[in-house]
């Protein structure tokens, strides 16, 4: 069984598109900031499919485009800028950011209610504590996936395979909020094999190009693949050999077509319920 991110990422940019049009009823209209420094053509892609997703879901995006050698302080003026605007509920600095910009500094500029990433570091401490915040958009995505697709992960055996703040860590502390049994494995784990083939549900964000195969998987686990990489031949791939496992596992998320649509769903999300946040104000 696949799980189909396309689908389910469908479902909920439309429950996110009739939200966005009633609190436009109400007077409030949801807008989401966009800020990219310099030209890395794969930010410019994300960019780009950012403001097709506002588009779709109802809600106004402005863009910023500003030139490689903009200064840290010229980028921290305009956050600072966006920050007192009562009409913009979303702040998105796409990352990575130029080599002399500092991502951490940039990062906590963003007010807490404004950071639709979930990047900051009050964000990230409310997670952890189990209170209402914005959520890193992938992990998000990846709990709503298993949620839609009827996955039990109360007192499952979980495995995350990756210790990054944008996914790794928020993905095994949401796992725990959902009452599973989470295990995070990462470079320096010993017999990593033995550890995956515990899991009921394995969450591959490892960076590494068709990384697990059949032989790391349980009989039946749920394999959620974050991974995305560009194949010589042009073709993507994740971090699991999706030929060699598919058969193994019950549910598998493709790539591409998996998680990959499900972050900006979570990201539109996450702009609405901010601007939902201004409306009870």
């Amino acid at each position: 069984m696949i799980i189909d991110g396309k689908e389910i990422s469908g479902q909920i940019k439309k429950e996110v598109r009739d939200r966005a049009e009633e609190l436009k009823s109400r007077g409030v209209e949801p807008a989401l900031a966009v800020v990219l420094v310099g030209s890395d053509p794969a930010s410019a892609v994300y960019v780009r499919n950012k403001k097709k997703a506002c588009e779709a879901c109802s809600i106004r995006s402005e863009s910023y485009e500003l030139p490689e050698e903009t200064t840290q302080e010229e980028l921290l003026a305009l956050i600072a800028e966006l920050n007192e605007r009562e009409d913009i509920d979303g702040i998105l600095v796409q990352l990575p950011l130029p080599k002399h910009i500092d991502e951490q500094t940039v990062t906590e500029a963003i007010r807490p209610e404004k950071d639709v990433d979930g990047f900051h570091p009050v964000n990230v401490g409310k997670l952890s504590m189990g209170l209402p915040g914005f959520v890193s958009c992938t992990p998000a995505g990846v709990i709503q996936m298993l949620k839609r697709s009827g996955v039990e992960i109360t007192g499952k055996e979980c495995v995350v395979v990756g210790r990054s703040n944008i996914v790794g860590k928020p993905m095994a502390m949401l796992l725990l909020l959902e009452n599973g049994t989470v295990t995070v494995c990462h470079s320096r784990t010993k017999n990593l094999s033995e550890v995956t083939r515990r899991a009921d549900i394995l969450v591959a964000a490892v960076g590494k190009p068709k990384f697990f195969h059949a032989d790391d998987i349980k009989e039946g686990a749920v394999v959620i693949d974050v991974g995305i990489h560009r194949m010589e031949d042009g073709h993507l791939c994740g971090d699991v050999d999706y030929a060699d496992v598919a058969p193994k596992a019950s549910l598998i998320t493709p790539v591409p077509g998996g998680v990959g649509p499900m972050t900006i769903a979570m990201l539109m999300h996450n702009c609405v319920e901010s601007a939902a946040r201004r409306c009870h104000e």
